[in-house]
């Protein structure tokens, strides 16, 4: 069955899997979307700084 990202939840088991595979700066995308689709702002902290490094998304 395919992965479906439709929760915070999802995007954090993503970004954890991104990282034990040795890919830093997805896992930190997929962190980042965690933190967005997160409601609580202590929360949210808490994934980012699990996940350090400065934001890599483009702002249009």
């Amino acid at each position: 069955m395919p992965q479906t990202y439709n929760r915070a939840a999802d995007y954090l088991d993503a970004a954890r899997e991104m990282a034990d595979s040795g890919r830093p700066a997805l896992a930190r995308l997929l962190a980042e979307e965690a933190a967005d689709r997160t409601p609580d702002p202590n929360e949210a902290a808490r994934i980012l700084d699990e996940f350090p490094g400065g934001t890599l998304r483009r702002e249009s």
